[in-house]
């Protein structure tokens, strides 16, 4: 086989992942009396406000959502805007914040990123990705989740721990990490699902499909679940 031909392989697009409708139109039903991950109670709250989106997701990494929900509720009492909480000493961010984790990091990552909010980008938070990456604390999972809910774009995947687990438990992708998940998702899903990937996953893998001793058994989605790496469930 020639090299461009091998290179054309390459380029070849991926398969879709299977029953990816079937398994979206049944957790839009399914989630529908579960309470929602805190980021997105904090954006139905405000939904003019993408600064209280950005905050409480750069809390929420590797927090427990009740943690998150009540260290972003003390934090905006004491500042509302970029404005107000630059203003705030770093140990005053760490006592409000605490016990979320890393929070002594988080609070020089919050104040920083007020005072670039202010200083770069006139108060504002930043629309486009190559911007919200530039933010200290920022990353890829952060910037997509601003995007998606603050700015309602249809062109992002927001992938955090609950996401990638379930994506490669379905059989949807095979991955290693989130970032790799992210890229495979956009390949494998339809568009139309993208910006709710995270809420019906992340919703979905707080309640039903845990990290360890998943309740398949109460899994509305078990019929389409490849159950990849499951060796053990969790009782009902």
């Amino acid at each position: 086989m020639s090299a461009i031909a091998r290179s054309a392989l390459r380029r070849r697009a991926p398969k879709r992942a299977k029953h990816v409708e079937e398994v979206m139109r049944a957790l839009a039903l399914a989630i529908d009396h579960l309470e929602l991950p805190a980021v997105e109670k904090i954006s139905e709250a405000s939904p003019e406000d993408p600064f209280q989106v950005l905050i409480a997701t750069m809390l929420s990494a590797q927090t427990r959502d009740p943690v998150t929900a009540a260290a972003s509720a003390r934090l905006f009492r004491a500042a509302r805007t970029p404005q107000t909480m630059a203003q705030l000493p770093v140990k005053q961010i760490e006592k409000l914040i605490y016990p979320v984790s890393f929070y002594r990091h988080k609070a020089e990552h919050v104040k920083q990123t007020c005072q670039l909010l202010i200083s770069r980008f006139n108060g504002r938070v930043p629309a486009t990705m190559q911007e919200l990456l530039t933010l200290p604390g920022v990353g890829r999972k952060t910037a997509n989740l601003v995007l998606i809910l603050s700015f309602r774009s249809q062109q992002n995947i927001c992938v955090d721990t609950h996401v990638h687990r379930i994506s490669n438990r379905l059989g949807w992708v095979r991955t290693n990490t989130p970032d790799e998940t992210e890229r495979a998702l956009y390949a494998a899903t339809d568009q139309r699902w993208w910006p709710y990937i995270n809420l019906y996953l992340v919703t979905w893998g707080q309640n039903v499909c845990r990290p360890v001793y998943p309740r398949c058994g109460a899994c509305v989605i078990r019929p389409w679940c490849a159950r990849v790496g499951v060796t053990r469930m969790g009782k009902d």
